[in-house]
């Protein structure tokens, strides 16, 4: 049995929710959004953000890789994407994009995580996953921000 966890992460945009999420849409969003210090390769990506889009990674654990293949299972235009964990190094993982309107010229991006680390890890890198998550999502939402405000 593995135990399931959460993580959210939201921030306040100063432009409205149809630029928010359009952003999310550009071609080249992963290299915009990935981390310096994270050793990740886009391989594939088909669909864009709707349903039943893919995107194959590649990450790099200490000397050994791990494939990561997220798809697509739900997408409502300006409000959310949804993707799953197909294959990865997690037991279970989803990730919910939603995209909150804050008056004409506002909008919230929030990032709903559930995941599940492999059986008996758990215990041991619980703490650590949390930690990265929060970092790496507090990275996201400057990178987006500050792109956002030079566009």
């Amino acid at each position: 049995m593995y135990t399931r966890r959460q993580f959210v992460h939201q921030s306040r945009f100063p432009v409205p929710v149809e630029k928010l999420f359009a952003f999310h849409e550009r071609d080249d969003i992963f290299t915009l959004l990935l981390p310096p210090w994270q050793k990740v390769k886009v391989i594939s990506r088909t669909g864009g953000l709707k349903t039943g889009a893919r995107v194959e990674f590649r990450l790099l654990f200490g000397p050994f890789y791990k494939t990561w293949v997220a798809v697509h299972t739900e997408y409502e235009h300006n409000r959310l994407f949804t993707d799953v964990q197909e294959k990865g190094p997690f037991a279970g993982w989803r990730h919910r994009h939603r995209f909150i309107p804050d008056g004409p010229n506002g909008s919230f991006l929030r990032d709903e995580i559930e995941y599940s680390l492999p059986l008996g890890l758990a215990p041991l890198l619980g703490r650590f996953v949390e930690k990265d998550l929060r970092r790496m999502f507090e990275f996201r939402h400057q990178s987006t921000y500050s792109k956002l405000i030079e566009v």
